[in-house]
């Protein structure tokens, strides 16, 4: 397969490969998917833990199932936007590790939104992905 995300980090930006992500995605024509935002919610029902790097974790496992039901892979991803309550520092540094081991090794754009609140009371992080579907 021919790469179809070329990714970009100029240097007349921040030096965002160091961090894990590229500043600029370049896509190639295709089929494109939109995967919706995805929470600490599973399907079998169980509530969401109160830890966040616990919610980061089923966020990461529900966003690579999406990904595998498209025959995607993370390397796929154009842009990943996380949403997340309470957004400081430290709460971003938090889930950076659970999140950056879900893309392995890829590096999209990532957009970080802090909101007020998310679909329920007790979700504090949720990723929606744009994803250029493999050939």
């Amino acid at each position: 397969m021919t790469q179809t995300i070329t990714r970009m980090n100029p240097p007349s930006l921040p030096n965002s490969a160091a961090m894990g992500y590229s500043q600029i995605s370049i896509v190639e024509p295709g089929r494109m998917a939109y995967i919706s935002g995805q929470v600490a919610w599973r399907p079998n029902g169980e509530p969401a833990p109160a830890d966040l790097v616990e919610q980061m974790k089923i966020v990461a496992d529900n966003a690579k199932a999406a990904l595998l039901a498209l025959g995607a892979t993370p390397e796929d991803i154009v842009i990943a936007r996380c949403f997340m309550t309470d957004l400081t520092p430290d709460r971003l540094n938090q889930i950076f590790p659970p999140l950056l081991a879900m893309f392995d090794g890829a590096q999209p754009c990532i957009t970080g939104v802090g909101v007020a609140a998310l679909a329920a009371p007790d979700l504090q992080v949720e990723l929606e992905l744009t994803v250029r579907l493999p050939d």
